[in-house]
Protein backbone atom coordinates (compact mmCIF):
# COMPACT_ATOMS: atom_id res chain seq x y z
CA UNK A 1 0.00 0.00 0.00
CA UNK A 2 2.94 2.31 0.69
CA UNK A 3 4.35 2.14 -2.84
CA UNK A 4 1.05 2.36 -4.72
CA UNK A 5 2.56 -0.01 -7.27
CA UNK A 6 2.66 -3.75 -6.79
CA UNK A 7 5.45 -4.06 -9.38
CA UNK A 8 7.76 -2.12 -7.04
CA UNK A 9 7.10 -4.49 -4.15
CA UNK A 10 9.82 -7.05 -3.50
CA UNK A 11 9.99 -10.09 -1.25
CA UNK A 12 13.01 -8.48 0.41
CA UNK A 13 11.02 -5.31 1.23
CA UNK A 14 8.08 -7.35 2.52
CA UNK A 15 10.39 -9.43 4.71
CA UNK A 16 12.05 -6.32 6.10
CA UNK A 17 8.68 -4.73 6.91
CA UNK A 18 7.50 -7.95 8.58
CA UNK A 19 10.76 -8.36 10.52
CA UNK A 20 11.58 -11.74 8.98
CA UNK A 21 14.10 -13.08 6.50
CA UNK A 22 13.17 -13.36 2.81
CA UNK A 23 13.51 -17.17 2.80
CA UNK A 24 10.94 -17.42 5.60
CA UNK A 25 8.29 -15.90 3.33
CA UNK A 26 8.81 -18.73 0.87
CA UNK A 27 7.72 -21.17 3.59
CA UNK A 28 4.23 -19.68 3.22
CA UNK A 29 4.10 -18.44 -0.39
CA UNK A 30 5.63 -19.81 -3.57
CA UNK A 31 6.40 -16.34 -4.89
CA UNK A 32 5.50 -12.66 -4.69
CA UNK A 33 2.40 -13.18 -6.85
CA UNK A 34 1.09 -15.77 -4.39
CA UNK A 35 1.61 -13.40 -1.49
CA UNK A 36 -0.09 -10.51 -3.32
CA UNK A 37 -2.98 -12.78 -4.28
CA UNK A 38 -3.50 -13.64 -0.61
CA UNK A 39 -3.43 -9.96 0.37
CA UNK A 40 -5.94 -9.20 -2.39
CA UNK A 41 -8.09 -12.12 -1.31
CA UNK A 42 -8.27 -10.77 2.24
CA UNK A 43 -9.17 -7.26 1.09
CA UNK A 44 -11.84 -8.61 -1.26
CA UNK A 45 -13.21 -10.65 1.66
CA UNK A 46 -13.56 -7.43 3.66
CA UNK A 47 -15.26 -5.70 0.73
CA UNK A 48 -17.60 -8.70 0.33
CA UNK A 49 -18.49 -8.58 4.00
CA UNK A 50 -19.38 -4.89 3.81
CA UNK A 51 -21.42 -5.31 0.63
CA UNK A 52 -23.27 -8.33 2.02
CA UNK A 53 -24.08 -6.52 5.27
CA UNK A 54 -25.37 -3.53 3.33
CA UNK A 55 -27.49 -5.67 1.03
CA UNK A 56 -29.02 -7.87 3.70
CA UNK A 57 -30.28 -4.80 5.55
CA UNK A 58 -33.04 -4.49 2.89
CA UNK A 59 -35.84 -6.87 1.94
CA UNK A 60 -36.48 -5.02 -1.33
CA UNK A 61 -34.03 -6.39 -3.93
CA UNK A 62 -33.57 -3.02 -5.66
CA UNK A 63 -32.80 -1.26 -2.38
CA UNK A 64 -30.45 -4.11 -1.47
CA UNK A 65 -28.63 -3.77 -4.80
CA UNK A 66 -28.29 -0.01 -4.30
CA UNK A 67 -26.95 -0.53 -0.79
CA UNK A 68 -24.39 -3.00 -2.15
CA UNK A 69 -23.26 -0.43 -4.72
CA UNK A 70 -22.93 2.28 -2.11
CA UNK A 71 -20.92 -0.08 0.11
CA UNK A 72 -18.61 -0.85 -2.85
CA UNK A 73 -17.92 2.85 -3.42
CA UNK A 74 -17.47 3.54 0.30
CA UNK A 75 -15.00 0.67 0.60
CA UNK A 76 -13.02 2.10 -2.31
CA UNK A 77 -12.99 5.62 -0.86
CA UNK A 78 -12.06 4.42 2.63
CA UNK A 79 -9.31 2.15 1.26
CA UNK A 80 -7.98 3.94 -1.82
CA UNK A 81 -4.60 2.22 -1.94
CA UNK A 82 -6.13 -1.22 -1.46
CA UNK A 83 -8.66 -0.39 -4.16
CA UNK A 84 -5.87 0.66 -6.53
CA UNK A 85 -4.14 -2.68 -6.06
CA UNK A 86 -7.37 -4.69 -6.28
CA UNK A 87 -8.98 -2.92 -9.20
CA UNK A 88 -6.66 -0.45 -10.90
CA UNK A 89 -3.50 -2.45 -11.55
CA UNK A 90 -2.78 -4.75 -14.41
CA UNK A 91 -1.91 -8.24 -13.30
CA UNK A 92 1.51 -9.27 -14.47
CA UNK A 93 1.94 -12.61 -16.16
CA UNK A 94 -1.74 -13.28 -16.69
CA UNK A 95 -2.74 -15.52 -19.53
CA UNK A 96 -5.46 -14.48 -22.01
CA UNK A 97 -8.82 -15.45 -20.57
CA UNK A 98 -7.50 -15.47 -16.99
CA UNK A 99 -9.59 -13.05 -14.96
CA UNK A 100 -6.56 -12.85 -12.64
CA UNK A 101 -8.73 -12.22 -9.64
CA UNK A 102 -8.65 -13.68 -6.23
CA UNK A 103 -11.24 -16.27 -5.20
CA UNK A 104 -12.89 -13.62 -3.02
CA UNK A 105 -12.96 -11.24 -5.98
CA UNK A 106 -14.86 -13.83 -7.97
CA UNK A 107 -17.23 -14.36 -5.02
CA UNK A 108 -17.86 -10.61 -4.90
CA UNK A 109 -18.84 -10.58 -8.55
CA UNK A 110 -20.96 -13.73 -8.25
CA UNK A 111 -22.81 -12.17 -5.30
CA UNK A 112 -23.38 -9.07 -7.42
CA UNK A 113 -24.84 -11.16 -10.26
CA UNK A 114 -27.12 -12.88 -7.72
CA UNK A 115 -28.32 -9.49 -6.44
CA UNK A 116 -29.11 -8.38 -10.00
CA UNK A 117 -30.85 -11.70 -10.66
CA UNK A 118 -33.11 -11.12 -7.63
CA UNK A 119 -34.09 -7.72 -9.04
CA UNK A 120 -34.96 -9.28 -12.41
CA UNK A 121 -36.80 -12.27 -10.92
CA UNK A 122 -38.83 -10.02 -8.61
CA UNK A 123 -40.11 -8.12 -11.64
CA UNK A 124 -38.57 -4.86 -10.45
CA UNK A 125 -36.02 -4.92 -13.29
CA UNK A 126 -36.93 -5.53 -16.90
CA UNK A 127 -36.02 -8.96 -18.27
CA UNK A 128 -32.31 -8.97 -19.07
CA UNK A 129 -29.22 -11.14 -18.96
CA UNK A 130 -28.19 -10.89 -15.28
CA UNK A 131 -24.49 -11.24 -16.11
CA UNK A 132 -24.56 -8.43 -18.68
CA UNK A 133 -26.65 -6.20 -16.42
CA UNK A 134 -24.27 -6.88 -13.52
CA UNK A 135 -21.31 -5.79 -15.67
CA UNK A 136 -23.10 -2.56 -16.61
CA UNK A 137 -23.88 -1.77 -12.98
CA UNK A 138 -20.38 -2.72 -11.84
CA UNK A 139 -18.88 -0.44 -14.48
CA UNK A 140 -20.79 2.45 -12.96
CA UNK A 141 -19.72 1.95 -9.35
CA UNK A 142 -16.18 1.07 -10.37
CA UNK A 143 -15.99 4.08 -12.66
CA UNK A 144 -17.15 6.52 -10.00
CA UNK A 145 -14.91 4.92 -7.37
CA UNK A 146 -11.91 5.14 -9.69
CA UNK A 147 -12.61 8.73 -10.66
CA UNK A 148 -13.08 9.90 -7.07
CA UNK A 149 -9.80 8.24 -6.08
CA UNK A 150 -7.65 9.22 -9.05
CA UNK A 151 -8.99 12.76 -9.55
CA UNK A 152 -9.28 14.22 -6.05
CA UNK A 153 -8.67 17.74 -7.38
CA UNK A 154 -11.66 17.64 -9.75
CA UNK A 155 -14.45 19.99 -8.62
CA UNK A 156 -16.75 17.16 -7.54
CA UNK A 157 -20.12 18.04 -6.09
CA UNK A 158 -20.87 16.61 -2.65
CA UNK A 159 -19.61 12.99 -2.61
CA UNK A 160 -22.75 11.56 -1.00
CA UNK A 161 -24.97 13.37 -3.51
CA UNK A 162 -22.79 12.16 -6.39
CA UNK A 163 -23.01 8.56 -5.18
CA UNK A 164 -26.80 8.81 -4.76
CA UNK A 165 -27.20 10.31 -8.23
CA UNK A 166 -25.18 7.50 -9.79
CA UNK A 167 -27.08 4.78 -7.95
CA UNK A 168 -30.46 6.31 -8.80
CA UNK A 169 -29.66 6.80 -12.47
CA UNK A 170 -28.19 3.32 -12.85
CA UNK A 171 -31.15 1.60 -11.22
CA UNK A 172 -33.64 3.63 -13.29
CA UNK A 173 -32.07 2.26 -16.45
CA UNK A 174 -33.05 -1.28 -15.48
CA UNK A 175 -36.48 -0.75 -13.95
CA UNK A 176 -39.36 -2.69 -15.49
Amino acid sequence: METGDQASVSIRAIAKAAGVTPPSIYLHFADKDGLLLEVSNRRFAEMNRRMDEAGTAHDDPVKALGARGRAYIRFALENPEHYRVLMLTKGEGREPGDDGGSPQGRIAFDNHVEAVTRCIESGAFRPDDPFAAAIDLWAGVHGLSSLLITLPGFPWPDTDATIEHLMESQVKGFLA
